[in-house]
């Protein structure tokens, strides 16, 4: 059974820095695209940033463009999210995902861990 666990979530100034993670198990993600995604009170779940689990290609939503940077550890089978610069609307739930072909949607998701910034 597949399992995605993320942490690191928790409350940081204006200006500060996170570093989510997110531990996969229950399979092997070669092929995989590995995401992370947030939700904000009232609003739909949004894009942030995805990674090849295999080339490690990139890929941001404009809004987190310079400021997170996603990564994976494929022998720990972890991904890791740094925020950097955070903004009081980059509050959310944060979900990590993964996903056989992004085309079709993603295929797991984890639990989501909670990330307020506020002074």
């Amino acid at each position: 059974q597949v399992h995605l666990v993320e942490s690191g979530g928790g409350l940081v100034q204006p200006g500060g820095s996170l570093r989510l993670s997110c531990t996969a198990s229950g399979r092997t993600f070669s092929g995989y695209t590995m995401g992370w995604f947030r939700q904000a009170p009232g609003k739909e779940r949004e894009f942030a940033a995805t990674i090849r689990w295999n080339g490690g290609t990139t890929d941001y939503a404009d809004s987190v463009k310079g400021r997170f940077t996603i990564s994976r550890d494929k022998d720990k089978k972890t991904i890791s999210l740094q925020m950097n610069s955070l903004k009081p609307e980059d509050t959310a739930v944060y979900y990590c995902a993964a996903a056989r072909d992004e085309r079709y949607g993603y295929d797991y998701w984890g639990q989501g861990t909670q990330v307020t910034v506020s002074s």
